[in-house]
């Protein structure tokens, strides 16, 4: 045997290294191991990495590698069906297993990758397969790296100058969107969710009617304005009305039918009521997928309505605008969104966008810059070396924005235009097939209406009243089930699924597919779990 060199010795000792390292990660993504810091990294503080020490890139790098193992471990935990959803504590029992406080002196970088441990541990994975109690479901894996990549730009999207890349995106992503709507041209933004978004479009609806309301205010207004909007309506479209000065007494509450649609001659028949009274209407919220329901507006007849007596159309499809994905489903649950003046449309909801990530639309170009700016002479300066048209910040009232944009673009790379369309037909297909198989079992479920979106609404019955007539007697036991039946499911971790009462049924469940991730297994172990988790409830 020939003599080893120092120098061989050194190589040798970096492979065996590397081979460590490299079984070490293998096993942290199988879930043979937990990512550690080796001690050398993890005794550090912060002013040990980037950006406190220029030469401290080989630890910053073993510090973030592993808050990556950690990330990828959770991903992995996320799309098993073995894991739970989540192990539930009440507040107070969580607290104490927590240690939250901040401390007077720095912690080492070991006790940081362990705080993201626990964190994630205790955590509700709501991208799982059998996580069905939110509109936004699912983790997207190709937005994931978007967002990624967005903390590591971590830019603010007020001016082309600091991002300039993402402020381009973000135009083409939004002209294409309002290309779907079915306008030419017009005008939008990305809101910090849809509450926001709706309130852009009653800010610009107010100021297309009353320009002179930027400047003069109340004084500019012949009278009282007045909003109309579904009695099944996201609650943030009263909230314009509070905000905004009106008041919630002039947020009118239109009737809907059975399913939840607004009442176009219910609609007329108050707008001419407060007319007659000398009150001004201004302003019509139609939705496009309710969030419990899932119900749509007749967008034609609103839109006829609006036109006959001059209001602004406003359609909150922050829930259902995914659907203008679909040759199958659009129409006629969206046929005429395009007539609206403003839509607003969440593509962290039914798209699956990592949350935050909402949209609102204008048939009106330059309506947001008109209406909302400011002139802000140290940050919107007109003498820049590019065109200022591209600085989005005084098109909004919140300045600082936060860059939402990438992970749906990069999204909409991986998926093109037709993986959408594909994601929007299986969601639905998948909902269709959860009413046959309630239907399939009328002794344990009872199907409260044919659903137009992915939210079926239905009640479980235990063995308790199986076979009892239906009545409102049996209705009010079955919603005190929901609540009984909730709380198993969270116990258990193994299955979460919404409730809630509306102003004609007491409590129900109201179950959302929007995650990629579900299949028809998963939704025939919904129901059978419910069954195994709810079948001996006994209610008074």
């Amino acid at each position: 045997m020939s003599k080893l060199t120092l120098d061989g010795f050194f190589s040798y000792c970096k492979q065996i290294a590397e081979h460590i390292q490299l079984g070490e990660r293998m096993a942290s993504l199988s879930g043979q191991s937990t990512p550690k810091l080796t001690s050398a990294v993890g005794n550090l503080y912060y002013d040990s990495i980037l950006p406190y020490r220029e030469d401290a890139n080989a630890q910053t790098r073993e510090f973030l590698a592993r808050v990556v193992d950690v990330l990828l471990d959770y991903v992995q935990q996320v799309n098993d069906r073995n894991e739970k959803i989540l192990e539930f504590k009440m507040p107070e029992e969580m607290q104490k297993a927590l240690d939250l406080h901040l401390p007077e002196e720095p912690l080492p970088l070991k006790q940081l990758l362990e705080d993201c441990k626990i964190t994630l541990k205790n955590q509700v994975k709501t991208g799982h397969p059998h996580f069905f109690n939110q509109l936004s479901c699912g983790l997207d894996i190709i937005s994931l790296a978007g967002e990624w990549l967005t903390a590591a730009a971590n830019t603010n999207m007020f001016t082309y100058e600091i991002a300039p890349v993402f402020i381009l995106m973000e135009n083409v992503v939004l002209e294409k969107m309002r290309s779907m709507i079915g306008w030419k041209s017009g005008d939008s933004i990305l809101a910090p969710g849809g509450s926001v978004s709706n309130l852009y479009a009653f800010l610009a609806a107010r100021h297309h009617k009353f320009p002179q309301y930027k400047e003069k205010g109340l004084s500019s207004i012949p009278g009282q304005l007045v909003m109309f909007t579904s009695d099944q309506c996201h609650y943030s479209v009263k909230s314009c009305a509070s905000v905004c000065g009106l008041g919630t007494d002039y947020c009118v509450c239109v009737p809907s039918d059975e399913r939840g649609r607004m009442l176009p001659t219910e609609l007329e028949r108050l707008v001419r009521y407060h007319k007659d009274r000398g009150n001004v209407p201004f302003f019509v919220n139609a939705t496009s997928g309710t969030t419990v329901l899932g119900a749509f507006d007749p967008l034609v007849e609103i839109a006829d309505i609006c036109q006959k007596y001059d209001m602004w159309m406003h359609v909150d499809a922050a829930w259902g605008g995914g659907l203008l994905f679909s040759k199958k489903y659009r129409h006629p649950r969206l046929t005429g969104i395009e007539r609206a003046n403003s839509v607003t449309w969440n593509p962290h909801k039914l798209m699956g966008t990592l949350l935050q990530c909402s949209t609102v639309h204008f048939r009106h170009e330059g309506i947001l810059l008109s209406c909302n700016a400011m002139s802000a002479e140290y940050l919107f300066m007109t003498d820049k070396i590019y065109d200022p048209r591209f600085d989005t910040g005084d098109k909004v009232i919140q300045c600082g924005r936060h860059n939402d944009i990438f992970k749906l673009w990069l999204q909409w790379r991986g998926k093109g235009t037709s993986g959408f369309e594909r994601l929007m037909d299986r969601l639905m297909e998948l909902s269709e097939y959860m009413v046959r198989r309630i239907r399939e079992q009328p002794d344990k479920f009872h199907l409260i209406l044919e659903p137009e979106m992915v939210n079926v609404s239905f009640w479980y019955l235990p063995r308790q009243l199986r076979g009892l007539p239906h009545n409102r007697d049996k209705e009010i036991k079955l919603g005190k089930v929901c609540a009984k039946l909730k709380g198993r499911m969270m116990q258990t971790g193994t299955l979460m699924v919404g409730y809630q009462p509306d102003d004609r049924r007491p409590n129900f469940f109201r179950n959302i597919i929007s995650s990629a991730a579900v299949t028809e297994r998963d939704v025939d172990f919904l129901l059978s779990e419910m069954d195994r988790l709810g079948h001996d409830i006994v209610v008074d």
